[in-house]
Order: structure tokens, then C-alpha cells, then sequence
């Protein structure tokens, strides 16, 4: 079966085009564009939206054109459902809907978590990780739940603001380029580490009084230290946590996925953890850790073959919807 997915819950609108069955799924297509918000300013809601329903039909017709097949080829349709921005993600389920009942085919809604970490189990044939979930609003240590239980546990959290979100709130403050998180690890590569407050609790952790205290640095400090100082503390407070969960799970692989898992530090520190404990750890490519369209697919083809099935008039956007609500 090919499967074409469409993502756009925050900043991106992607299309990706996956073949075949579990355990043998390829990616055909990848494609993808971002909105840039204005200097100093986060995503607009209503503006991401309007970027993504422009360049919806850009995004598709390059899928296409990537992956050499045809709409009529594709046997099943699928868009990120949430979690997310609603605005945004009305362009994927719209979308989806759309060309769901023009070629009469069918349609599953995927949970963008979900999404995340199926596409990197897949691609690094993990049998069961430690998904250490680190993205713009969600940063999150899970694992598989047994079968006929919750799917998916979550072990740990944040108890205020996403990893990425941190870093995008503390560029925007100092005037620093989009996309915020690559210019801070860029100035971070630069700099030299000083102490700002770290919480943890348990295998949870907590990044506003971190956030807080680096903000009053800007114009005392340096960009590029007050950058590294940030950055090594939030990871840390991850890794520390992380690591109590692997001894708790007693799991043998630890997978890291999401936007922030692009960031070279990050994965650095992880490994480590990892080695000291015999893990196997594993990052999937940069490409697909971004948000991305054919995580949808890969998850929905996944998702087709467990036997779900969904009708079109039940489905809208939930952007609420957590990793352990999905069953």
C-alpha cells in the first residue's frame, strides 16, 4: 500500500509518501516548507496557518514528483491530528479530507508524538526503547505500555514548557535569528559554561526558573555563555531523569527523537548516559526528527496494518491529544 502523510501542527507543512507493509515500510518522499516569523516574534497562529495552506499544493505536487508516483496510486490518506496548533492543524485535516473523498480512499488521523517515535523506532530497528520525546512543546521520557494496557506510558515530563520552547522564548528575548534553536546551539558551540538553577523531581523536570534566571544574564554576560549554560543545564536536568528511568525500565536501547534531538550536545550527553549503563542508544536522521510529513505516513501504514480503521465525519483536529491516549 502506499500512503501519503500530511503534517502541520506548529510551523511546518510537510507532505511525505511511504510504501509497503510493517517491518518492510520505504519513504518515497519527504517534502517540506516552514514559516519564519517576524524577528522577536513567536508563531502566529492565524499567519502559520495561512503559510501552510498556501503551500500546500507547492509541498504536494514536489512529493509527487519525488516519490514518481500519482495521487490515484495512493490506497491511503493521513494528517497529524494532533497534538498542536489548531489553526494549523485544520490544513492537514482539511487537506486530508479532501483528497480522501476525491479519489475515495481512506483516511486515518495520526497522533504527532506517535508519529515521532514510530518513524525513529523504525529506521534504527529498535525493538523496545526508552523514548526520550524532546520537542518544541513536548519533552516527555515513555515507553511502551504491555499489551491489552496502555499503549504508551508516560514515565516523566515537564512540568511547565517544552524543551524547544525554552530555547525559543530565550532567542526571541535576545533579539537572536529564526529558527531559534539552531542559533542558539550555534552560539552555545561558542561559549563557556557557568551555573543557573536546575530542577528536577523525580523523573519529572521543570525549565521556568531556568528560563527565568538566564533571561536577567542578557546584557550582564555574554550571548554565547549564557546560550551554553542554558542549553548544558536543560539537557542535563533530561539526562538525569532519563537515566532514573532506564534503571527503573531496566531497557537494554534508548531512543531520542523529536525537533531538539538535531542538537549534536544533547545527543552527546545521552550517549554517554547510555554507555555507562550498556544501552544501546539511537537517533534517527535529522530530517526526520524535524516535523515532517513522512512520519505520518510511516505511523498510518503502521497503524493500517494493527487494523485501524477511522470514518472521516469522526475526525477534527485535537490539539490536546497526549501520547497515552492513544490506543
Amino acid at each position: 500500500m502506499i500512503c501519503l502523510g500530511i503534517e502541520s501542527t506548529a510551523h511546518t507543512i510537510g507532505v511525505g509518501i511511504c510504501e509497503g507493509l510493517p517491518g518492510e515500510i520505504r519513504i518515497l518522499a519527504n517534502a517540506k516548507r516552514a514559516y519564519r516569523p517576524q524577528k522577536g516574534k513567536g508563531i502566529v497562529p492565524r499567519e502559520a496557518a495561512d503559510h501552510h495552506a498556501e503551500n500546500f499544493k507547492k509541498v504536494l505536487s514536489e512529493a509527487l514528483v519525488s516519490s514518481g508516483k500519482k495521487l490515484s496510486q495512493v490506497g491511503l490518506f493521513a494528517f497529524s491530528q494532533g497534538p498542536g496548533i489548531g489553526q494549523c492543524l485544520r490544513v492537514s485535516c482539511a487537506a486530508a479530507k479532501y483528497l480522501s473523498a476525491l479519489h475515495k480512499k481512506p483516511i486515518l488521523g495520526i497522533n504527532h508524538c506517535h508519529a515521532h517515535l514510530e518513524v525513529s523506532k523504525g529506521v534504527l530497528g529498535m525493538k523496545d526503547p526508552l523514548y526520550v520525546y524532546v520537542s518544541g512543546a513536548n519533552t516527555q521520557l515513555i515507553v511502551e505500555g504491555k499489551k491489552g494496557r496502555q499503549r504508551f506510558v508516560v514515565l516523566g515530563e515537564t512540568l511547565d514548557m517544552g524543551l524547544g520552547n525554552l530555547f525559543d522564548v530565550f532567542a526571541r528575548e535576545a533579539g537572536l535569528e529564526s529558527p531559534h534553536g539552531s542559533e542558539v546551539a550555534k552560539l552555545a558551540e561558542k561559549g563557556e559554561y557557568f551555573p543557573l538553577p536546575y530542577t528536577v523531581k523525580g523523573m519529572n523536570f521543570a525549565f521556568a526558573g531556568l528560563l527565568t534566571s538566564a533571561l536577567r544574564q542578557i546584557g550582564k554576560r555574554k550571548t554565547e555563555d549564557i546560550c551554553r549554560s542554558l542549553m548544558e543545564t536543560a539537557f542535563a536536568e533530561i539526562c538525569e531523569a532519563s537515566e532514573r528511568a532506564l534503571c527503573l525500565s531496566k531497557k537494554k536501547e534508548v531512543l531520542v527523537c523529536g525537533g531538539v534531538a538535531q542538537s549534536h550536545l544533547f545527543r552527546s550527553m545521552l550517549s554517554e548516559v547510555c554507555q555507562e549503563h550498556g544501552a544501546r542508544f539511537g537517533a534517527a536522521p535529522a530530517d526526520l526528527n524535524a516535523d515532517n510529513g513522512a512520519m505520518i505516513a510511516y505511523t498510518a501504514l503502521q497503524e493500517w496494518k494493527r487494523g485501524k480503521r477511522q470514518k472521516p465525519g469522526s475526525l477534527s483536529p485535537n490539539g490536546y491529544w497526549r501520547i497515552d491516549q492513544v490506543f
